[in-house]
């Protein structure tokens, strides 16, 4: 689509003006189909033609929500927001669903009204070819801010997109129901416009769920979780990844931090400088603020490390999602304390203290003389997803 191209190429790449574009384009589409719709409607004395031009002037309304939420989500951070003002775009989404879901609520309480007071669908060759004006127009929209909306992931434009695809299913029942009541004498309208209303209302409520999930804290994409991962455990000295957390601040704003399991015998200072170039590789190829924090782990101890793997064996028994890490040992005159962490997942259905209880046990069983010393860790990244 050439508009497509013509919209990124003209932000020279700056999200915030691509989302900024698409919505005056989509201001400038809907007013302008007010306005066909407005005159020919008077002209006509078409109650319905005027009706529809209303609307697509509330959808005007709802692409200046867009533009403003671009505007905001683009301003930069401040020491009242040092992470920025980017999740203003997933308010504005928001209210996009949210006009979407009342305009989907209106369209079946109109319906009911219908049905409890039917009226004659009015036809004339101009509703004909304005509604399939206005079906191509919104046809046309609907792809601009999908393409636009996947190229730059913007639940804004998504919520724009299906917002003109209903009015393309809403506008196209009212056109049909019109072709059927003047060939056959029987009106459809009402029931279809119920149907319809009941379609548009629960994309609303979809897409509703789909903008507050970031704002409330979903678990990150698990492709990203495991972009990170094997990103940082593609250096060298890097043993293992644990305690990962991901935050959203709004589209292109995300934070990491994780521990990384490195040889305690190996120079601290090189280690550090590894994951100083890390965190400057995430900086520099992602355009993500890793911060890690280096875990020194025994190597060269043999009796350690085959404790590490058996008891990282018996989490597994448990559930093979659990893991271990920061496993050390601490000996005394009458017994050695056997200290880690275990990750339990989320969804895990025995409880933080059980899985705790379960695990010394088992530890303690196998090796007599120690006391298993468990800190069990939330899953922030959403194990069961990956």
């Amino acid at each position: 689509m050439q508009m497509v191209e013509w919209i990124v190429k003209r932000a020279q790449g700056d999200r915030a003006r691509v989302g900024t574009l698409a919505g005056m384009v989509c201001i400038v589409a809907n007013v302008a189909l007010c306005a066909a719709k407005g005159a020919i409607g008077v002209v006509s004395g078409s109650v319905s033609i005027v009706a529809d031009a209303m609307n697509n002037l509330s959808d005007a309304s709802s692409n200046i929500v867009s533009v403003l939420g671009f505007k905001l989500a683009s301003k930069p951070a401040d020491p009242e927001h040092p992470y920025g003002h980017g999740r203003y775009e997933y308010l504005s989404g928001l209210v996009v669903a949210a006009l979407v879901l009342l305009i989907g609520l209106e369209l079946v309480k109109s319906s009911f009204e219908r049905i409890i007071h039917p009226e004659p669908v009015e036809f004339s060759l101009a509703l004909v070819a304005v509604l399939a004006l206005s079906m191509v127009v919104k046809l046309w929209m609907a792809a601009l801010n999908q393409k636009l909306g996947d190229r730059i992931e913007s639940e804004t434009l998504h919520a724009t997109a299906q917002d003109s695809k209903n009015d393309v299913l809403a506008t196209g029942a009212v056109l049909a129901c019109a072709i059927v009541s003047q060939v056959t004498h029987i009106n459809l309208d009402a029931w279809v416009g119920l149907a319809v209303g009941a379609y548009i209302g629960w994309s609303g409520f979809e897409l509703i769920q789909d903008t507050v999930s970031p704002l409330l804290g979903q678990s990150p994409d698990p492709k990203l979780v495991k972009h990170i991962r094997d990103k940082i455990m593609s250096y060298p000295g890097v043993l293992g990844v644990h305690d990962l957390m991901v935050h959203d601040y709004g589209p292109g704003r995300k934070f990491a931090s994780a521990h990384a399991e490195m040889a305690a015998e190996a120079d601290p200072l090189e280690s550090h400088d590894t994951l100083d170039n890390i965190e400057q590789a995430f900086r520099k190829d992602d355009g993500m603020i890793v911060t890690l924090h280096y875990d020194p782990i025994v190597t060269d101890d043999p009796k350690v490390a085959d404790m590490r793997l058996r008891i990282n064996a018996m989490a597994k028994q448990i559930d093979g999602r659990i893991s271990i890490h920061d496993l050390r040992c601490v000996s005394g005159p009458t017994h050695t304390n056997v200290i880690f962490d275990c990750v339990r997942p989320s969804d895990l259905t025995m409880g933080a203290d059980d899985l705790r209880r379960t695990l010394a046990q088992q530890v303690e069983s196998e090796y007599p003389k120690s006391i298993a010393k468990i800190t069990v860790d939330e899953d922030y990244v959403g194990a069961a997803r990956e």
